[in-house]
Parts: C-alpha cells; sequence; structure tokens
C-alpha cells in the first residue's frame, strides 16, 4: 500500500471519528488600511478609497483613545451599506403593505494616525522565529522551478494559487509558530498547482475556475489537502497538530459533499498524480 492511500485511511477514520473546527495556522498581520479600534481591514472598496496605509478612526474614536485630531486635518471618508426597513406597498400578499430591506449606501469620516496627536502606532506583530527546513525547501523550490511558477511570499493574510497567473502566494514562514504549519499550506497551493492546463489539467482551459462553496471547489479542496498531507508524511515532517487540521480542513469541505467519504477516495488517486508530480517521483 503507498503513502497516499496510507494517508487518506488514516484521515476517513479521524473523520469517522468526529474532528476539531479548522484553523488557520498562521498569525494574522494588519495589511492595507485597517481601523485602529477593531484593528480589522477596511473593505476593498474603502481600501481604493482612503490615501494611505496604516491606522484610521473617526474624530471619536481617536478622542476615546487619547488622541486628537490636528487643527486643519483633511478627513476622508468610508463607506458601508446600511439595510432600512421600507414599506411594500406593492405586495400582493398584505394590502396594507409589508417591510422590506433596501440598502442604502453611507459614508462617515476618518482621520489618519499622521494627523493625530496624543497616540502611539501599534507596535508590529511579534513573529515567530520559525526557520526553514532544507528538505522541504529543496522538493518545493525544485517544483516550482522546475514548472516555471511564479511564487510570492510576503507578510500576508492570505494563502492562495492563482491559475490564472501561475502563481503561488504564501504568508512569510515566521508567521508559523512551526515549520511543518508553513509546509502544510506550501504543499497544499503547490498541489492546486499541478492540475494547471499545461500540467495535469485538472482545471480545463478556458473553463471559468469553480465558484468558492461549489462541490467542484470543495473536490479541489479535498485534492489539495490530501496532496499536502501525503508530503508531510512523506518527508517526516507531519505532526499531530498538521494531521488533525488536515482532517478538521477536509471535513469542512466535505460538509458541502454531504459528507460523503467517497469524495476523498476519488480525491486521493488524483492527488497521487499530484504528489507524483511535485516529488519528481
Amino acid at each position: 500500500m503507498n503513502v497516499y492511500q496510507i494517508v487518506t485511511d488514516r484521515i476517513i477514520r479521524q473523520l469517522e471519528e468526529g474532528t476539531i473546527p479548522w484553523k488557520k495556522s498562521w498569525i494574522s498581520v494588519r495589511e492595507g488600511a485597517f481601523n485602529r479600534i477593531s484593528k480589522k481591514p477596511y473593505s476593498i472598496m474603502n481600501q481604493l478609497l482612503l490615501s494611505q496605509q496604516g491606522e484610521y478612526a473617526s474624530y471619536k474614536q481617536w478622542q476615546t483613545l487619547g488622541g486628537q485630531v490636528r487643527k486643519g486635518a483633511k478627513s476622508e471618508i468610508v463607506v458601508f451599506w446600511k439595510l432600512l426597513d421600507v414599506k411594500d406597498d406593492k405586495s400582493p400578499n398584505n394590502t396594507a403593505g409589508t417591510l422590506k430591506k433596501v440598502p442604502l449606501l453611507r459614508y462617515y469620516n476618518v482621520f489618519h494616525i499622521s494627523d493625530v496627536d496624543g497616540v502611539n502606532p501599534l507596535p508590529e506583530e511579534d513573529f515567530f522565529d520559525t526557520t526553514p527546513i532544507a528538505s522541504a525547501e529543496q522538493i518545493f523550490n525544485d517544483y516550482i522551478n522546475r514548472e516555471h511558477i511564479g511564487l510570492e511570499i510576503q507578510e500576508t493574510n492570505r494563502a492562495f494559487y492563482s491559475p490564472v497567473r501561475d502563481v503561488i502566494h504564501l504568508p512569510d514562514i515566521k508567521q508559523y509558530a512551526n515549520s511543518s504549519d508553513y509546509y502544510s499550506v506550501a504543499f497544499h497551493e503547490a498541489t492546486h498547482s499541478t492540475g494547471h492546463k499545461d500540467r495535469l489539467r485538472r482545471f480545463a482551459p478556458n473553463t471559468p475556475i469553480a465558484p468558492f462553496g461549489s462541490p467542484d471547489y470543495s473536490k479541489e479542496e479535498l485534492v489539495a489537502e490530501l496532496g499536502s498531507a501525503t508530503i508531510l508524511s512523506t518527508l517526516g515532517l507531519e505532526t499531530a497538530d498538521t494531521f488533525q487540521g488536515s482532517a478538521a480542513y477536509i471535513h469542512n469541505w466535505l460538509s458541502v459533499l454531504k459528507n460523503d467519504n467517497r469524495f476523498i477516495v476519488s480525491a486521493s488517486s488524483k492527488a497521487d498524480k499530484a504528489v507524483s508530480m511535485i516529488m519528481a517521483a
């Protein structure tokens, strides 16, 4: 019995016993423009509206932190949708009219921290002293160099593979408490990349990418996670956390597929081909 089948069987047993909820394995960073109080980044639309990166807050929010917006400072706006209850006189079921939700675009003013006195910027996030593992680095880098895949590694909140750009995007290794978690994510995205039209062709050419949460998207996620788990096991990098994390991740996507473990068996054959390509086996 080969490695991918052993990993598949173990994961199925783990699913049958129940799993903990999946959780992101890297710590988040503050990207772009974000609200100083909530520490959450603004929406993409608001990122485009705001002129600077970093901390923003309303006049009153800065005051609650002991800050004072400088006289003459120019505010910027952020927008949001608010749902209002409006009487629906055209409702066929109620002559008196029913209420319907109508979205209304609203805005409020915010100021960048550079225009505020009395408040210090938030400290930089505390990262880990996580170091690369030579065997995993060699397998990963040999693969992306051999296949001419783009690689972006930076302090970020997102990990993904872009089939259109043929690029793998990863958070920096220092955002992970241990290196095994980093390579679990790296090989997950690498497995996705094997589906490119110039490789194993799981993504059909000239066909839109399956929408997030759809059955086809879910099946591809199973392939990627099984591929990653198999590579970690082969390299001796699997830990209790990475294995349980893989099982929990797969469990989340199986819910879209009505928790049918047969989809794992189907995905594992595709994962086997992906692993062979990445490891040049």
